[in-house]
């Protein structure tokens, strides 16, 4: 089996958040989070970002209620994922991202203080923690 390289999106109505995985080595590196105008993407940006690594699988993190069940943004999320998939032709998988964002405030909060809590850089590690959680679950 090859180990893939993954594409990972945190997605949000201003900024989603971007990282790149590997199954080789099980972790993922944060990319520059893409600015969104209600929801809506530069998609020539995505579509660079894929040429430049040519992932196997698009992984998008799916925002759900602590209970488990889905929410409106969810919906919105699933639509995004479509589009990627639409475009690119990629297989998309999901992972629940329930604590990707308050994870990553706490990670980078602990690297740097208040001055670390960036938007972009809370995004992009959000999609960082969605890899590591999706990762851990492929056994």
């Amino acid at each position: 089996m090859t180990a893939r390289t993954i594409l990972c999106f945190d997605y949000g109505t201003k900024s989603i958040g971007v990282a790149v995985g590997s199954e080789l080595t099980g972790s993922a590196t944060l990319l520059a989070a893409l600015k969104a105008k209600d929801g809506i993407p530069d998609w020539q940006h995505i579509e660079r970002l894929i040429q430049e690594w040519q992932p196997q699988l698009l992984l998008v993190g799916l925002p759900l209620n602590m209970d488990g069940s889905e929410q409106e943004f969810t919906a919105r999320t699933r639509k995004f994922a479509n589009r990627l998939h639409g475009r690119f032709g990629l297989p998309i998988a999901y992972h629940d991202e329930r604590l990707s964002t308050a994870d990553a405030r706490s990670r980078l909060f602990a690297e740097g203080g208040y001055r670390n809590l960036s938007k972009d850089k809370v995004d992009s590690l959000s999609a960082q923690i969605i890899f590591e959680g999706w990762y851990e679950q492929q056994g």
